[in-house]
């Protein structure tokens, strides 16, 4: 694609450097871009073409199955429309074994003992910057772009998106630091919004795609009947907190702590949630309404911890998320050997075991860990069910 003095103009006032010197600087720099067929990653190879790279889009094919919920021929369809659109070299590879071997299986383990993973957490630090990202180097690339909405900051720190309704950072956390150094984030510093403009305005073919949501090598297949093609389920109670069934679910494995939708509870009265399960009984414990006291903790136990800055923490005050898009939560932690205790001035809602939690200061990502155990909800300390004793170390 030729650019012309109009296109640069454009780009350079949405915020992108397209000056001469950088993209005369950038020249003989090889850029291998992880195009997933979606507008972000589409925009992600123009702007690094339009900066002066030598650019090569790859396409990661992650999951075998090809049906209509889950359309890799599709994508990758829209991969080689926008590449040919770009004047690009584009190729396709399959990391199918290495995703079920090294994210799959554990993903489906955390399942079955009652926790709720997030594989696209372990997909990006396993497969994306690790498989992914040598398999760039290998054919000869000096960076790996992709289209995640995060930045590096110039000494090589993960930081958030400029975007922060997009800011990807929380799926990052697990991430070697030392690839950060050979790695661009191109929608780093700008808005979704702006990335819809551009993909329009150079004509890409997927500038009205809508974005995928889901789980990654799910796709919007429907959660429960693919995981049951992998684990054995077996139907239980729905039971309030005082013993009282109230209904009948398909299988625990597929409920998680907050949720309130597809529970198929009705009966007069506020919305029904998910506050436990218990993997031994079978039984998914439910509440009626949104502020019920069972919903909320203070304090958790969080282990497995990634980022050297973090590990290097006795106890202080940070801010966390606990789930993407969440805003940022005020925490005070306090390092236990290779745990760490969360503790919250402000309650939070909603919390389950297997999920991570990602630290910040500022904006600088220092660094996550896995829930593994929760603190008292408001519940258990109204009729004091766990007491002071709660952490199992």
């Amino acid at each position: 694609m030729e650019f012309t003095s109009n296109d640069l103009k454009f780009l350079e006032e949405l915020g992108i450097d397209c000056s001469h010197e950088t993209t005369k600087k950038n020249h003989d720099t090889k850029v291998v871009v992880g195009m997933s067929g979606g507008v972000d990653s589409s925009v992600a190879a123009l702007i690094c073409l339009a900066q002066g790279f030598d650019v090569l889009g790859v396409f990661m094919k992650n999951w075998e199955d090809d049906d209509e919920n889950c359309p890799s021929a599709q994508d990758f369809q829209d991969v080689v429309s926008v590449c040919e659109k770009l004047g690009i070299d584009y190729y396709a590879v399959n990391f199918a074994k290495e995703y079920f071997d090294q994210v799959f299986e554990d993903f489906v383990s955390d399942y079955k003992k009652g926790r709720t993973p997030n594989p696209d957490i372990l997909c990006n630090s396993k497969i994306k910057f690790n498989v992914f990202f040598n398999y760039a180097k290998n054919l000869g690339a000096d960076y790996l772009a992709t289209g995640h909405y995060a930045r590096i900051s110039k000494d090589g720190f993960l930081l958030k998106g400029l975007d922060q309704a997009k800011d990807q950072s929380y799926f990052l956390y697990r991430v070697p630091e030392k690839v950060w150094g050979e790695t661009l984030f191109p929608l780093g510093e700008i808005e979704k919004t702006n990335v819809r403009k551009i993909a329009d305005h150079f004509g890409l073919s997927t500038s009205t795609k809508k974005d995928s949501t889901g789980i990654c090598f799910i796709g919007e297949k429907k959660f429960r009947e693919f995981l049951s093609q992998y684990m054995q389920s077996q139907k239980g109670y729905f039971k309030t907190l005082d013993g009282e069934i109230v209904g009948e679910h398909k299988g625990q494995c597929y409920y998680t702590p907050g949720q309130r939708r597809g529970l198929g509870l009705g009966g007069p009265g506020q919305r029904w949630y998910v506050v436990k399960k218990d993997t031994e009984s079978n039984d998914v414990f439910v509440v009626r309404g949104d502020d019920h006291p069972s919903l909320y903790i203070d304090e958790l136990l969080a282990t497995d911890l990634v980022g050297q800055r973090l590990l290097e923490i006795d106890k202080t005050d940070l801010h966390c998320k606990i789930r993407y898009r969440q805003a940022d939560q005020e925490c005070h932690v306090k390092r236990e050997g290779d745990k760490l205790i969360v503790k919250f001035p402000h309650a939070q809602k909603g919390v389950a075991t297997g999920q991570s939690i990602v630290f910040y200061q500022g904006s600088t990502c220092i660094g996550g860990a896995i829930i593994d155990q929760l603190g008292p909800s408001h519940y258990d300390k109204e009729l004091n069910i766990k007491g002071e004793s709660w952490i199992s170390v």
